[in-house]
């Protein structure tokens, strides 16, 4: 039976984040085994920031923080799920309440945006 994820076969793993209610899929993230720990330590979902190369505290600027309600990991353990509550009610930085908010239609590849912004990125962010 495995332990866990296999941080020493990939030190970055993806993360689904959906919804613990409703099933949505809110967002795509990346943990190491340090957010993974603290995850869990917590209760609260932290995950790696590729971009700023450092943990990224799920919530920590904007307060749309995910308590974490159930963790996961696939047959592989190399994919992670987080059931979580979305508490603020976006989990997206561009105020969104799922990242999958834009739908292609696949005759026309035309592009809609779904379901209304939650809040203001330029407000929460100051950018």
């Amino acid at each position: 039976m495995s332990e866990g994820p296999d941080f020493e076969k990939m030190p970055l793993i993806p993360v689904i984040a959906q919804d613990s209610a409703s099933g949505d899929v809110l967002m795509l993230a990346y943990m190491n085994a340090e957010s993974y720990e603290e995850t869990l330590k917590t209760g609260h979902v932290c995950y790696f920031s590729r971009s700023r190369h450092k943990l990224w505290r799920k919530g920590e600027e904007s307060g749309n923080v995910q308590k974490l309600h159930g963790l996961y990991f696939d047959c592989d353990a190399d994919t992670i799920l987080v059931k979580v509550d979305q508490i603020g009610g976006a989990a997206c930085h561009t105020g969104f309440r799922s990242c999958f908010y834009r739908k292609v239609d696949p005759e026309t590849r035309g592009i809609a945006e779904q379901g209304e912004r939650v809040f203001d990125p330029k407000v929460v962010y100051g950018k």
